[in-house]
């Protein structure tokens, strides 16, 4: 069973600045950068029972990029809603809700 994917605004914003971060290092590593994003949103469909962290937020960690997708999962709805994008060397704390 695939879930559906809900990107909210905030972390859509964090996916921008590290697309815009990621370029201003090198032309092209933003695209890269959300190559691996995609990649991770297409396993979240897939499977999205990682280990709950804080507050029922999920986190999957990227695989080339130090970055984790905060996330929080609605089982009845079989919906995953993406709350934030964070350099892993950000805390949750960060993250004004």
């Amino acid at each position: 069973m695939s879930f559906s994917i809900k990107i909210e605004s905030e972390a859509k914003e964090d996916i921008q600045e590290a697309i815009d971060w990621y370029n201003a290092q090198k032309p092209g590593l933003g695209a890269l950068f959300l190559e691996e994003i995609n990649s991770s949103v297409e396993q979240l469909k897939i499977n999205p029972h990682y280990q709950v962290r804080y507050d029922e937020v999920r986190c999957l960690p990227t695989r080339i990029f130090p970055f984790m997708i905060h996330f929080t999962l609605n089982e009845e709805a079989q919906t995953v809603i993406i709350r934030g994008v964070f350099h892993t060397s950000m805390s949750p704390k960060k993250w004004k809700r």
